[in-house]
């Protein structure tokens, strides 16, 4: 039988006005800005805060992606931060008295190439090093692991190994939010919907407050934390941001028993499937190409990402499709994320994490909240400043980061 959620509580936040002043303003009730002001009041003190959201908490990406967690990225840097995420995951539904259903079922990167056999053997003796639990699996290896999996030779895309992570998994996305939000009202946090950023207020070069269609709000400091309209915002503010936005998609299927142990990705062939609490299927396409801000992908790339998905999974072809959604994700020329200061002082920048955002949250948030705090980046964002696309330091993640880049 499928999981039984839990009940939910009659009551999680308060919906307050947004008073004329706060210390600081987080733009964006989704994941990161929720993990943002909650902790900037755990660690550091300050709850004299704002979370503004221009829709519904969490009606952003926070909604829109298939809740895949892990950390097994290449480079050093992307390896800390997203393994640090992944060890606040699995102290967080305790800590924030909340369970949103983390499950560390493990994450399969199939390899249909002998480049991907060689790519992602790399990457697991990269992950080995900088201590993120990774293993090399053989096909007959793949198919213990995830029973349902077609390992035929006779594939068009034949699965010629994978990476495996134990201790990746999913987790209830809108359960995540709550929680957060949750947390965050009980530490003094005000968080207001229905309340989109128009405009940003500055004394010189130096951002005093935002204009926002339910009045001006002043702030000591400003978060940009909005996922998908994160260079609409910087034009607002003044700057220009080195992304660009596209439509991503997923879907889920009705509801079936449990048949899908793990959750399986194929960069190759752009899928990625697991199956949620309840028994859906969730499966995730690729970007669409054109920029947009649109919440709905082209069925074009569906269509084509699902046959391969059913060649992959057999089991699979007769399930009924219930529902599809697109998500917004800002992709940034290194398939890295950015984190830290801008050019227009006090005004701080948390975008560009393409496909890894949800993955992040809780490490993006802690970050971004000492980033802001002290006004100098933590050891783990250090290197995701703006400043790399002038210095030339990338962090070039095309090849773990994901289907989308």
């Amino acid at each position: 039988m499928a999981k039984q959620l839990p009940e939910h509580p009659a009551w999680l936040w308060r919906d307050p006005n947004p008073k004329s002043s706060y210390d600081a303003i987080v733009i964006g009730g989704g994941g990161h800005g929720l993990a943002t002001a909650y902790y900037l009041a755990r660690n550091h003190g300050l709850t004299n805060i704002a979370v503004l959201e221009k829709g519904w908490l969490a009606g952003g990406n926070m909604a829109r992606n298939t809740t895949i967690i892990r950390s097994n990225y290449l480079w050093d840097e992307s390896a800390a931060i997203y393994e640090y995420a992944l060890k606040l995951w699995e102290l967080l539904p305790a800590e924030l008295d909340y369970d949103f259903l983390f499950s560390q079922r493990g994450v399969l990167n199939l390899a249909h190439t002998l480049q991907d056999v060689r790519d992602s053997v790399r990457r697991v003796e990269a992950n080995r090093l900088n201590r993120v639990d990774a293993e090399w699996l053989e096909p007959d290896e793949v198919a213990k692991v995830c029973p349902i999996i077609n390992v035929s030779p006779e594939l068009r895309y034949p699965v010629l190994g994978a990476t495996f992570q134990p201790r990746a998994g999913i987790a209830k996305h809108d359960h995540v939010a709550w929680a957060f939000a949750r947390a965050c009202d009980a530490m003094g946090v005000d968080i207001i919907q229905h309340c989109e950023v128009t405009g940003f207020v500055k004394d010189g070069n130096r951002v005093v407050g935002v204009d926002t269609t339910r009045g001006r709000i002043n702030a000591g400091l400003v978060g940009l934390v909005a996922a998908g309209h994160s260079s609409v915002l910087a034009e607002k503010a003044g700057f220009r941001l080195p992304v660009q936005s596209h439509p991503l998609q997923a879907l889920v299927s009705e509801l079936y028993e449990p048949v899908h142990p793990t959750v399986v990705m194929s960069n190759y062939v752009h899928v990625y499937v697991s199956q949620a609490h309840k028994g859906e299927l969730v499966m995730g396409a690729g970007v669409d190409a054109y920029n947009g801000y649109g919440q709905r992908g082209s069925f074009h790339v569906i269509e084509r990402q699902m046959a391969a998905a059913i060649e992959l999974f057999p089991i699979f072809a007769r399930a009924h499709l219930l529902r599809t959604w697109g998500g917004i994700v800002d992709v940034t020329p290194d398939a890295s994320p950015i984190i830290g200061a801008t050019p227009v002082e006090n005004l701080y920048v948390n975008c560009g994490w393409g496909t890894g955002g949800f993955k992040a949250t809780p490490s993006a948030g802690w970050v971004m909240a000492h980033t802001m705090a002290t006004g100098e980046p933590h050891e783990l964002n250090r290197p995701f400043g703006l400043e790399r696309f002038t210095t030339g330091a990338l962090i070039d993640e095309h090849g773990a980061a994901g289907v989308a880049h």
